[in-house]
């Protein structure tokens, strides 16, 4: 079973430049390919695949020496994210590879092999780099595949080692309605169970809008290349990764509980990038992840034996009374709750919706052991 596992770096100032050195020369190779396969596509309809991209590395080495002190296999890990990117433009509609910018908030470059890990001593050994320290604050055993050597917009380095254990993937654990939980996100609450537990919404990035706002302004009155525009960008990249990093440890707490204590979970298929369109709640939509949240459900179910269910996002899970069937047509997005006309309950529009999800995934067999 492939498992990443990911730690913190404290490369010196020589390394931190060489390392730098290594993300420009990669970014470079990738845009320089991607620019390669649209021109020879555009022209003599010609589809490089990543071997022909890979040959013609010798030729832009020649043409830009300073490629050649970098590893030469991180070059070519570029060219093959870059195969892998069109890949999954043709097979998935992923969307059309893009060129790469300086200006990304996370820069990283790939490492295929020739790296050593030294738990004891707290080095990591990179080809052309040297050894680098590190904190290994957890140990791992089983074959190293390649190394993701990151850099934060505030200068943070990270390795992701990822790692295959040789142990196979669990078999999801049978289920049945009473051990699977249904949720229904939101924005007022997170998430609704289907127990009748809300998680309320944290709203982290809500709760740091005002000095973001000061700190954006005080960016905006620096001199463009000056070093007091550079610090104020630090610190408003520090409050940015704060949020992102309370964001995180949310969702991997939530995501954590509710995966050990249930067989299975349900959750409804929602188009998230469609709906921040919505220019009124775009903003509140990023804030809570619910792409993020659903895609780690989707591995820890997969790591800990457990069945991830879905429902289309055009189920109408909160205008059906869960107890009869009865259908409310008439309900408005602004009625929170309702009283259903044949059984006489009052229904919570949230809770109800969460029962509905559970109910109708479980009830298509087909789906019983699907992640």
């Amino acid at each position: 079973m492939l498992q990443a596992y990911k730690y913190r770096m404290y490369p010196n100032r020589e390394q931190v430049a060489s390392l730098m050195q290594h993300i420009h020369a990669c970014r470079f190779v990738y845009n320089s390919s991607l620019e390669q396969k649209i021109r020879a596509y555009e022209q003599e309809g010609q589809k490089l695949s990543c071997f022909d991209l890979n040959a013609r590395l010798p030729a832009l080495k020649e043409e830009h020496p300073w490629l050649k002190e970098v590893n030469s296999q991180s070059l070519q890990s570029a060219n093959k994210n870059l195969d892998n990117a069109f890949t999954r433009f043709f097979r998935e509609k992923k969307g059309f590879p893009r060129f790469k910018s300086k200006k990304n908030p996370v820069q990283s470059f790939q490492v295929p092999q020739h790296y050593a890990v030294d738990f004891e001593r707290n080095r990591l050994k990179l080809p052309k780099l040297g050894e680098i320290k590190a904190v290994f604050h957890r140990t791992f055993t089983g074959t190293m595949k390649y190394a993701t050597v990151s850099v934060t917009s505030t200068g943070k380095w990270f390795v992701s080692i990822l790692v295959d254990d040789g142990a196979a993937t669990p078999e999801p654990t049978p289920f049945t309605l009473a051990t699977t939980l249904g949720i229904d996100v939101g924005l007022t609450d997170f998430a609704t169970l289907s127990t009748g537990e809300k998680v309320e919404n944290p709203r982290y990035l809500k709760k740091s809008l005002k000095r973001l706002k000061v700190l954006q302004r005080r960016v905006s009155r620096k001199k463009n290349g000056s070093k007091n525009r550079k610090k104020a960008i630090q610190k408003l990249a520090r409050c940015h990764e704060k949020v992102a990093n309370q964001r995180n440890d949310f969702l991997h707490n939530l995501s954590f509980r509710v995966v050990s204590e249930n067989q299975a979970i349900a959750v409804e298929s929602l188009n998230v990038a469609g709906m921040q369109k919505n220019h009124c709640l775009a903003q509140s939509i990023s804030d809570v992840s619910w792409g993020t949240f659903f895609t780690i459900l989707e591995y820890k179910c997969l790591k800990y034996g457990k069945t991830l269910l879905k429902i289309g996002q055009f189920e109408p899970s909160s205008k059906i009374c869960n107890c009869c069937g009865y259908t409310n047509r008439n309900l408005k997005l602004s009625d929170r709750e309702w009283t259903c006309p044949d059984c006489g309950i009052v229904h919570d529009r949230d809770i109800n919706a969460a029962i509905n999800i559970k109910k109708f995934a479980v009830q298509d067999q087909n789906l019983v052991g699907v992640v």
